[in-house]
């Protein structure tokens, strides 16, 4: 069973070296695939192997992938493999900087698990042979049952006494280390069919825990295998040929087809379809794309054809970067995760060494029998085993992030999938998170029986011709066609002027209303009303009067005011902070439902805000990543909003929310309460049947074979507990109906 996961403390991660992993002493760089390198048992014996050696500047470990980086100055390789094939590794070398960071070749065949399983169904007729065969002729000693049961220990636990062997060598205590030694003591005792029964149930466990965690290590993997390997590009000739994703550059041109999933991240040039963009935001509904709009490797192009440029090549499209930062995210070990680890590493040898009393104490000191002693501290081997305990934190963490991933939030360390369900306060940026960023016409009040329709054509037909934010809003809010303008002025700080079939016109502030003398009463009060909204009011004017006032302003997003009324029922206080003004900030946190607003703020401003409420419990942060960028680093977890496409965004925020969306932020903490939840199960799980177990051993009413079966029963139960996450239905929100609360573009 050389390429399945060691029962113990398995945990598919990414793990940091001690010391610096690079050395200005390292000159070179060897990179390994390690198939039998999946546990940190296995990682312990390289350490042990190679931290000390000569030339050795640093280790990388990816035990997901099963690969190792050295950091060395040897003049050659070989000495550091023959040190691996020393200990068992067995590794296969390849140049440094080859091979992708989700090899898929590192992966156990079909045809070696297929052999795996047969060996392990060949020990098990062996074993119960041996068994029945003592229990029918009441000999277990006699020379069928010992035959039956070497033939059993061989076919099943060649790779465990082995792998126990070399951690007795090697000084290192594991559970290979402690089976081995309890089926040794249980042959010299005589217990033949029992040590055949024992390691032969330990490498069934074996072979289903290690098929239970290939399912977490491919969920990441699995993000990977979203983007085709095949993408149909355009030649230089014009001519369309089938080219290898991996081989493309950018800004060739590339064609989509109905029902193809996209195979790089580029920008449209011709065509329109839907987009399904799940796999990159999490967003259910398709998209649709037309020529300038951006698409991502690995969405799935629905109904038309698309032709897009390639903007990142393969390993830089924006699903690399996702499935890189969760990959990465799984080394940086869990506040929980650190406790385990520390708690085994006091446990096991505690245990041991109780193990070792149990046989030798009483006999000694207090005359009980050496076969029941011996017999009992052989089953407080077997169930001194922490691999239940240390195997349910990693798995729940990655199944938490592969979760979390699915939905669209890449989260970067098991820290904060972790400790996000501690939050007290989220401090909410208002442009761009909270609302859209961009302004929107919101408002057309005409005067005197007015058309408002043909109010809004006068007003974008002047506008038309400013690139101020706000013509931009009113033009693009008129689908039709526009008039013909003359004679057109620019009125600076008071608005635009131009002459339309023969009429002059105005468009502009209170201010220019004022100029004009057409203010009165009626007019007065809508633009009133409209400014006491944080509106930003244009009115559309003759020399003699008003005609219409339109509104100006940011709209707020569907999903703000749902995301703000779950994360007050979490217990999570929202707060905003922005740069626009009070009056702005206060109407917009009016709308949504958040009670504290500060406007007028700085970054430094956000800053001292962070620091204030961090003294009151932890805090979280939501911007745009640019402007809030301090805040977002000082916040005890700094998320980044609509982060899809954005590189910074993705690789230097704690969590990054592919999707413009604020609920993503309520189902991250609620994925986080399900995660602790779920740890904390599997602790409880793991020690408690470690404890009566214990108590039963030295009661007398624990064998062997059932010290086998709580033991990797209970690894079973947390590694199946933990992957459960990956199963958690999507939040379904019910978004209130569009509100616009419509304010100047700020903070």
């Amino acid at each position: 069973m050389e390429n399945q996961c060691c029962s113990s403390a398995c945990s598919p991660q990414v793990s940091v070296p001690h010391k610096a992993v690079k050395s200005e002493n390292a000159s070179h760089v060897l990179r390994l695939v390690i198939p039998a390198m999946d546990c940190p048992n296995e990682e312990a014996l390289i350490r042990r192997a190679l931290e000390k050696h000569p030339g050795v500047a640093g280790l990388e470990f990816d035990l997901i992938n099963r690969v190792l980086k050295i950091h060395h100055a040897l003049p050659e390789n070989q000495p550091l493999v023959d040190k691996l094939n020393a200990i068992g590794m067995k590794p296969s070398e390849e140049e440094a900087g080859t091979g992708g960071d989700t090899d898929p070749n590192v992966a156990d065949t079909p045809e070696s698990s297929r052999k795996e399983w047969l060996m392990a169904g060949i020990a098990g007729v062996f074993a119960i042979g041996a068994e029945v065969m003592a229990y029918v002729s009441g000999n277990e000693q006699s020379a069928a049952v010992i035959a039956l049961s070497l033939l059993a220990i061989v076919l099943g636990g060649r790779e465990t006494l082995h792998k126990g062997f070399t951690a007795l060598r090697t000084f290192t205590l594991n559970i290979n280390l402690l089976m081995s030694v309890a089926v040794i003591g249980a042959v010299l005792i005589g217990q033949w069919p029992e040590a055949a029964v024992v390691i032969w149930l330990f490498g069934i466990a074996e072979l289903i825990e290690g098929a239970s965690l290939d399912r977490a290590r491919n969920a990441i993997r699995s993000l990977m295998a979203l983007a085709p390997e095949m993408a149909l590009i355009r030649t230089d000739g014009g001519a369309w040929v089938e080219m290898r994703a991996a081989e493309v550059h950018k800004e060739a041109l590339v064609r989509a087809r109905p029902g193809e999933r996209i195979a790089l991240d580029g920008v449209v040039i011709s065509g329109e379809s839907s987009v399904n963009q799940a796999p990159i935001t999490g967003e259910s509904m398709p998209v649709d794309k037309k020529a300038g709009d951006q698409v991502f490797a690995g969405t799935i192009n629905e109904r038309g054809v698309l032709e897009y440029r390639v903007t990142a090549e393969k390993g830089e499209t924006t699903l690399d970067r996702i499935a890189r930062s969760v990959q990465e995210a799984q080394g940086q070990r869990a506040p929980i995760q650190r406790f385990v680890d520390r708690f085994a590493r006091v446990y096991t040898p505690l245990v041991f060494i109780i193990a070792l009393l149990v046989a030798f104490v009483p006999p000694l000191l207090m005359g009980g029998e050496w076969y029941d002693w011996f017999y009992k501290a052989l089953v407080l081997l077997v169930i001194a085993c922490p691999c239940a305990l240390v195997i349910s934190t990693p798995v729940t963490v990655v199944s938490g992030l592969a979760a979390a991933a699915r939905r669209g939030i890449v989260v970067k360390g098991g820290l904060y999938i972790e400790e996000g369900h501690k939050l007290k306060f989220i401090a909410l940026d208002k442009t761009g998170t909270i609302t859209h960023g961009r302004p929107a016409l919101t408002d057309v009040v005409a005067f005197e029986g007015g058309d408002k329709d043909e109010a809004l054509r006068i007003a974008a037909s002047l506008e038309a011709h400013s690139q101020h934010p706000i013509a931009h809003a009113i033009t693009a809010a008129q689908h039709g066609d526009l008039a013909q303008v003359t004679n057109f002025e620019s009125l600076t700080g008071r608005g635009l002027r131009g002459t339309i079939e023969g009429v002059a016109y105005f468009v502009g502030n209170h201010r220019l209303a004022d100029e004009l003398g057409v203010c009165r009463p009626d007019v007065e009060e809508v633009l009133d009303r409209l400014e006491d909204e944080a509106k930003t009011a244009m009115i559309l004017a003759t020399n003699e009067r008003v005609i219409a006032v339109l509104a100006v302003a940011d709209t707020v997003r569907h999903s703000s005011e749902t995301a703000v009324s779950e994360l007050k029922a979490l217990g999570i206080k929202p707060v905003m902070l922005t740069g626009d003004n009070s009056k702005t900030a206060n109407a917009i946190a009016r709308l949504v439902g958040i009670e504290e607003a500060r406007g007028d703020m700085l970054p430094e401003d956000k800053l001292a805000a962070i620091d204030a409420y961090s003294s009151r419990g932890p805090v979280g942060m939501v911007g745009d990543g640019v402007n809030d960028a301090p805040a977002l680093a000082k916040a005890h977890i700094g998320f980044a909003m609509g982060a899809a496409g954005t590189d910074t965004a993705i690789e230097t925020a704690d969590v990054a929310l592919m999707q413009d969306d604020l609920t993503k932020l309520v189902e991250f903490i609620r994925l986080s309460q399900q995660t602790a939840r779920v740890l904390w199960q599997n602790i409880v799980i793991a020690l408690g049947i470690k404890f009566i177990f214990f108590v039963l051993t030295l009661m007398g009413a624990a064998t062997l074979w059932m010290a086998v079966f709580a033991d990797m029963g209970a690894s079973l139960i947390v590694v199946f507990n933990g992957l459960r996450l990956m199963n958690v239905p999507k939040m379904v929100s019910t978004e209130p109906s569009l509100k616009v609360a419509d304010v100047p573009s700020g903070g």
